[in-house]
């Protein structure tokens, strides 16, 4: 369904929303609740309630964090964030400790007992989305993804990209995600290597390289534990990464690429974030990855994504000197035996 909208300069907000749209924000609210079930007393036919579950998920994706860090997250007010941690503690479903760097501060993690109570209630809900989901088509899936994401960068962006003075990124209402197409494999191969000469000075070898890499990729292709992902705009693909199975255990990112004119878009954390949600639904450990460090605003993605840099090493390559780095991310925390 297409909802019009009231013709208003797009570079400037209204100072207050009309009522058409207050009424059909809502209208899409209620119909999400539904669906996912939100207004139910009891999450997903647990004993917790929805905002207990999400402290729950959020705990249960950590080492560990603070009640203020968990609150900001997730906008909870702390007063009723510290009843419900206090509710958890009650039921051995979490420990506190002391910082060591900062004994001011304190720690909260899942305990055995939490992770053992999170698991079925994660097996559920991915049940239930998988059960949304299954009747839609691929295209139908991927309009509803990019709907989402448009949702998300809408409501997340600072409000000084809405003021008067900023302007929308020309792509960024044309901008999708979907899989690989014949012919996208030569397309990436060829950007990557004019892009990382034009920008590092790197020789041939490295196109060889990236050749090398996607051709073993497509040869043997296994879309039950590997996968693509291709940004795409009105004027072509602007920017691309791959997830290739390694072990049972480990998955690889690999080959993350932006268009210099989609840049600060958001595009490679986007596509960083697809890897990471699909090697957890593969039932991964570890996502890891290799890349050098020149690549300064792909590092600076993964580590807000959570990876850990775990090996360094000087090596000659593509014509330059260059230090390449792993870094290695926990997608998946074991589940308890018994």
């Amino acid at each position: 369904m297409l909802i019009t909208m009231p013709e208003v300069n797009r570079n400037k907000p209204s100072p207050r929303a009309d009522a058409r749209t207050v009424a059909d924000v809502r209208d899409f609210n209620r119909f999400y609740t539904r669906q996912l079930g939100l207004l139910d007393r009891r999450l997903l036919d647990s004993s917790f309630t929805l905002t207990e579950a999400r402290v729950l998920y959020e705990l249960a994706q950590r080492q560990s964090s603070t009640a203020t860090e968990i609150a900001a997250d997730l906008g909870l007010d702390l007063g009723y964030l510290s009843r419900i941690l206090k509710k958890f503690e009650r039921h051995g479903l979490i420990k506190r400790a002391r910082m060591i760097e900062d004994t001011r501060r304190i720690q909260v993690s899942l305990t055995p007992a939490g992770r053992k109570r999170f698991f079925p209630l994660d097996r559920v809900a991915c049940r239930q989305i998988e059960s949304l989901i299954a009747p839609l088509t691929t295209r139908r899936r991927n309009e509803l993804l990019n709907s989402m994401r448009a949702i998300k960068a809408v409501l997340a962006a600072p409000k000084s990209a809405t003021d008067s003075s900023s302007h929308p990124h020309p792509l960024a209402n044309a901008l999708t995600l979907r899989d690989l197409r014949p012919g996208d494999i030569g397309w990436i191969t060829h950007r990557q290597a004019v892009l990382y000469h034009q920008e590092y000075g790197w020789d041939g070898s490295y196109e060889a390289l990236v050749a090398e890499i996607l051709s073993g990729f497509v040869k043997s292709f296994d879309p039950e534990s590997e996968a693509a992902w291709i940004a795409e705009a009105d004027e072509g693909i602007v920017g691309s990464v791959f997830l290739v199975h390694a072990s049972p255990k480990i998955a690889k990112l690999r080959l993350l690429y932006v268009e210099p004119t989609a840049r600060g878009m958001g595009i490679g954390r986007t596509l960083v974030d697809e890897c990471i949600a699909f090697a957890r639904a593969k039932h991964y450990e570890t996502l890891t990855l290799w890349t050098n460090d020149v690549l300064v605003s792909a590092r600076t993605i993964y580590q807000a994504a959570g990876f850990r840099l775990t090996k360094e090493e000087p090596h000659r390559s593509f014509g330059k000197d260059l230090v390449g780095q792993t870094w290695d991310l926990a997608v998946k925390t074991a589940p308890l035996a018994g």
